[in-house]
């Protein structure tokens, strides 16, 4: 157990300056632990703003961000009001994300899923904007299913 203490304080000391980012932006904490070899960061950010800062501070540490699984999702409170046309099911539970450099669909739903398989589920809601499920453009902005 001791090697696993280690290694979270590892990885939280890595990752530091994302906490701080995040308790900068008012991002609650909700979970802070291992899971299995990957440091594990549950939150909720006050708004897509936010929770895409914490995602640039975390590619400013790593990457890759392998040794990380990090759940953000945005307050219901704080989502804007959906345009017309966005949502046949009028809008509850749908959230949207601004493509980064570096972004794929996998890398993508693997943020918000927590598995890069479901970039089809992803794909699949933004058809309107999306022709190829490999190709996607930084400051294209995608709907996210939940």
């Amino acid at each position: 157990m001791a090697q696993g203490n280690q290694d979270f304080e590892r990885l939280k000391q890595k990752y530091q300056s994302v906490l701080n980012r995040m308790q900068q932006l008012q991002v609650q904490v909700q979970n802070l632990n291992m899971q299995g070899n990957q440091l594990l960061i549950r939150g909720v950010a006050p708004s897509a703003d936010a929770k895409n800062k914490v995602w640039d501070q975390i590619k400013l540490v790593d990457s890759m961000y392998t040794d990380l699984i990090c759940d953000i999702t945005v307050s219901q409170q704080a989502q804007p009001a959906m345009t017309a046309g966005a949502s046949v099911g009028g809008g509850h539970g749908e959230r949207r994300y601004t493509v980064q450099a570096g972004d794929t669909l996998s890398k993508i739903s693997r943020q918000f899923y927590g598995n890069a398989s479901q970039y089809m589920k992803i794909f699949n809601a933004n058809r309107s904007v999306l022709n190829d499920p490999n190709t996607i453009n930084p400051g294209q902005e995608l709907l996210i299913p939940e």
